[in-house]
């Protein structure tokens, strides 16, 4: 089995679906007896120790906290650090790879909306369209989270297809669970709820996610209830066009926005929701969909990208425009027995997805790039 090291100091520092991603791949290859160093930020390093108590954990250097001088130190020290290890093939999790490292390098390339989005307005699009092209064009294997993933990368970036391997991800049955009634009321009480039924959010905020029409068809789909749930909008930033939104239905509806939640309170804020709603406009694998049917929640997504293969037929669909989510939310809200199927599927389905065959799939393509 060939050794591996995983440059898990590439996380970013919000702890959102790309470290939940890193560990429970991280867990994985250490429960398949995989030959695994990892290095990771020095204030990270006793945690992967627990999650891999058999690899060797390598804290980096302190200076690697911000993006200048992490990507100075991952083509610089990261291959030293990887000969010294003993290393064969060196994994980078997040886009970015060593150009001259002498050993073969994996990267996870986690989505194409950087390139597929026209209107991805963040300061950040630039740089991961630049490390996307870079790594896809010098890397030995490419992993992507999908079929969807993949099918864009040879799209847009004439990606070669023989050197792509797709290794869906798991989700962790200990963490995402369905709640108990103390886990619901706990999450509810640091949302501010009391009580009050709600539909459920959970990402970052960029426009793909698409955040500003669920508000409006959130509102639309609630206006003549009696009582109206209030709308949960969970992680991310406060970005102008959701600002925007809000103000838009601030005086019919209730819209609750804590903000990034504690990893303890998610089982109960997705299985607490009557609807946990995703009405992205375009995913790498879309990781809250999996989490939040883990948890026992009744689910709302799209049918774009890659969604449809993670929800199957385990979850409900609507187009991302404010009236399709209106009609479909609506119709969700109203039937409390198609909630309970979809909660009932959705159970089943994300056992499907575990982090033993993600990092098996893992495993393959880290061998494929040494042959």
């Amino acid at each position: 089995m060939p050794r591996v090291l995983v440059d898990a100091a590439a996380v970013p520092a919000d702890r959102g679906a790309l470290i939940r991603y890193v560990d429970g791949l991280v867990a994985g290859l250490d429960r398949a007896g995989a030959d695994l160093a990892v290095v990771c930020q020095r204030s990270e390093a006793e945690r992967y120790r627990q999650l891999a108590p058999s690899a060797q954990i390598i804290p980096g250097p302190v200076a690697i906290t911000n993006r200048a001088a992490r990507l100075a130190w991952e083509q610089s020290s990261l291959p030293l650090l990887a000969r010294q290890a003993g290393a064969d093939v060196i994994h980078a999790p997040y886009y970015s790879i060593p150009l001259s490292s002498g050993l073969p390098t994996v990267v996870t390339v986690h989505d194409a909306t950087w390139f597929t989005e026209p209107d991805q307005l963040s300061p950040r699009a630039s740089f991961f369209r630049s490390a996307t092209r870079t790594a896809v064009r010098h890397a030995r294997r490419v992993i992507v989270p999908s079929k969807a993933t993949r099918d864009e990368l040879i799209r847009v970036l004439a990606a070669d297809p023989t050197r792509i391997d797709v290794a869906y991800h798991g989700v962790d049955l200990a963490q995402f669970h369905p709640p108990s009634e103390e886990e619901i009321r706990r999450a509810a009480m640091r949302c501010g709820l009391h009580g009050q039924p709600y539909v459920a959010f959970l990402g970052a905020l960029d426009p793909r996610k698409n955040v500003p029409n669920l508000i409006r068809g959130f509102a639309a789909a609630v206006k003549r209830l009696e009582k109206p749930p209030a709308l949960v909008i969970g992680g991310g930033v406060h970005e102008a066009d959701v600002d925007a939104a809000c103000r838009e239905v601030e005086a019919t509806v209730k819209v609750v926005r804590p903000g990034y939640l504690r990893a303890p309170d998610l089982p109960g804020f997705l299985g607490g929701a009557l609807v946990v709603a995703f009405p992205s406009r375009g995913e790498g694998f879309g990781l809250p969909v999996l989490e939040a049917m883990a948890c026992g929640a009744p689910v709302l997504t799209t049918y774009r990208s890659s969604l449809p293969e993670v929800g199957g037929d385990a979850v409900a669909y609507t187009e991302p425009d404010a009236g399709s989510i209106a009609t479909a939310l609506g119709e969700l809200l109203a039937s409390s027995e198609r909630r309970h199927q979809l909660q009932e599927a959705g159970l089943a389905r994300a056992r499907e997805f575990t982090w033993e065959a993600s990092a098996e799939a893992h495993l393959s393509s880290y061998q494929r790039a040494i042959e």
